[in-house]
């Protein structure tokens, strides 16, 4: 695990300690590892009869199986008699190179007697020898043309790559597998005599099985350079307390992945500190042992760093665990993005969006959900009824999924809809029910009933408490008539423009009623008079705004020679007499 690595998952650490009630707001940084896979290798196919060896796609062209095999015998004897290669070295080499001898024996003019035809070759043509053994050890071309060593020809110039090769595959490790610790260790061939065995030994010192180690090597080749790697120790430890054998680890191991057992030990201890006991820990990994395998714990940490953001406490994380489904942690991951994703396409508000996460994180991260526009399109409703029936019932969700016929909502009309969105948004103002207040308010309301909320928030936001802006409505509920943008328009200009206080929206909410331009105009004209030190800066908006036009004149305009001038000027410049009527 690399710096950062290490840091991150240290911060899951500190929020699962005593500290998490204290702490668990903050936002935290967690990993979202990577792994990658190497490609498998895979033996060769013999077969007994005079078909072709192998396909096309190994290079090995159409080779009869009776011809590879005695080139094969003549191969080994080559590398044994004349090359002086240990003959378990040289049988392995000739036997798992195909492509290799496929190719020379197509450069060779064959006879009857193919071995003699080989050796003939050989003893006059040098081949480079680390071709054949790259191969044998399950390298393909591509892959071991880098690591062809320069200037050298013959694999008794390199003593200790053979040795330690014969280590590994005397110790159990197929010549297949080992391809894969050459390109990830390389370090591991070039050890003194002795000196690989005794790491290896080692870790069998300490009681881990000799199946383990193999399987272990193979993954994590890493384990056998420098000192011992005391992580993969813990953590066999932990599964030894925890109730497993070593033979389920050695089970679990995918000899094609790669495993970060520092990490997998940091999961370990973050589950620990969550709370879990030792026999829910083994209920976990014994069910979905991905949890920890997959990723080496990378996607398991990604899942609880998404359930903190969304302000999910320690218990429920714990339970999206304990009751974690049958499929991959990757999978539970990309389904609760992406419930996320349709969430925020249908315009969910982001508390709304917390809350449906951190109640239903199992349900959603069990399946995938539906693209928005598909349901959209599916249920015949637009998105503020989507998000409505989500509100009401979040687990509506689980019949939404991949692979699930979903039938249009029978519902309520638009109308019907907008009129109990009318009275519900009412009732959370304080009116009563069925009150003639009520049917007054909602008579003076146009618009959708879901437009009411939105206008109502865009009045608080401006820096108004709810309790006023309540108040206000109930007073003057055709103040909620204007869009939000139109809303939105009238109070900048009245706090920033007019340098008027939002407070005196209290006193007179009808300002919002009023028609833009009969606001601009009055507005404007006294603040000239303001300027002029001819008007109160701060008179009451009723007595400027709701006064007639020749009242306004009289009683303000004509104060300075050139008011009557000003006042005209204003006029023409925004709109006709006619535009001055208070909106109903």
């Amino acid at each position: 695990m690399n710096h950062l690595q290490k840091l991150r998952a240290r911060a899951v650490l500190k929020w699962v300690s005593s500290s998490f009630i204290e702490n668990q707001y903050q936002s935290l940084n967690l990993p979202l590892f990577r792994a990658g896979f190497l490609p498998s290798c895979q033996n060769p196919r013999f077969y007994r009869t005079e078909k072709t060896l192998l396909d096309e796609s190994s290079g090995a062209g159409k080779i009869s199986a009776t011809v590879l095999r005695k080139a094969q015998s003549a191969f080994s004897d080559y590398l044994h008699s004349t090359r002086s290669l240990q003959y378990a070295a040289a049988e392995s080499i000739s036997r798992n190179s195909p492509r290799f001898l496929s190719e020379l024996l197509e450069k060779i003019e064959l006879d009857d007697d193919i071995q003699r035809s080989l050796a003939r070759f050989l003893r006059y043509h040098p081949i480079n020898e680390f071709e054949p053994f790259f191969e044998s050890i399950g390298l393909k071309p591509s892959e071991y043309a880098p690591l062809l060593p320069r200037n050298l020809m013959f694999l008794d110039d390199c003593d200790r790559l053979l040795t330690n090769y014969l280590v590994l595959c005397n110790y159990g490790i197929e010549h297949c597998k080992i391809g894969r610790i050459y390109k990830d260790a390389k370090e591991i061939f070039e050890y003194d005599h002795g000196a690989l065995l005794s790491k290896i030994r080692a870790y069998e010192n300490l009681g881990i099985s000799q199946h383990v180690i193999v399987k272990a090597i193979v993954c994590s080749p890493q384990l056998l350079i420098g000192d011992m790697k005391t992580e993969f120790v813990d953590v066999l430890e932990r599964f030894r307390v925890l109730g497993f054998e070593q033979s389920w680890v050695e089970k679990l191991l995918c000899e094609d992945g790669v495993y970060r057992w520092s990490q997998i030990l940091e999961l370990l201890c973050v589950f620990t500190r969550m709370g879990f006991t030792n026999e829910q820990l083994n209920a976990l990994v014994r069910r979905n042992p991905g949890i920890l395998f997959e990723d080496s714990g990378a996607q398991t940490f990604s899942i609880i760093e998404l359930l903190i953001k969304f302000g999910s406490e320690r218990d429920t994380i714990q339970s999206v665990f304990l009751e974690f489904p049958q499929i991959s942690v990757e999978k539970f991951l990309s389904n609760l993005r992406q419930c996320f994703m349709f969430l925020t396409e249908i315009e969910m508000e982001t508390v709304e969006i917390g809350r449906i996460i951190r109640t239903e994180a199992r349900l959603l991260g069990s399946s995938t959900l539906k693209k928005a526009n598909s349901l959209l399109a599916n249920l015949n409703v637009g998105k503020r009824r989507l998000r409505d029936i989500v509100k009401q019932n979040p687990k509506e969700m689980g019949n939404w999924v991949m692979g699930m016929r979903v039938r249009p909502v029978a519902g309520l009309k638009d109308d019907e809809m907008s009129l109990l969105e009318k009275k519900k948004f009412l009732s959370g103002l304080g009116f009563m029910k069925e009150s003639k207040n009520m049917e007054r308010a909602i008579k003076s309301f146009r618009g959708k009933g879901y437009e009411l909320q939105e206008r109502f928030d865009c009045i608080v936001n401006a820096g108004l408490s709810e309790n006023d802006v309540c108040e206000m409505v109930r007073v003057s509920p055709q103040i909620l008539n204007q869009t939000k943008d139109v809303i939105e328009m009238k109070i900048d200009f009245l706090v920033n423009e007019v340098k008027y206080p939002i407070s005196s929206l209290r006193r007179f909410p009808s300002y919002l009623s009023f028609k833009t331009d009969r606001i601009k105009v009055r507005l404007l004209m006294f603040k000239w008079l303001s300027d002029k030190g001819l008007a109160d800066p701060l008179l009451a908006l009723s007595t400027i705004i709701a006064c007639s036009d020749g009242a306004f004149e009289k009683y303000y305009v004509k104060r300075h020679p050139d008011g009557l001038k000003v006042w005209h000027n204003l006029r023409e410049s925004f709109v006709s007499e006619s535009s001055y009527a208070v909106s109903q």
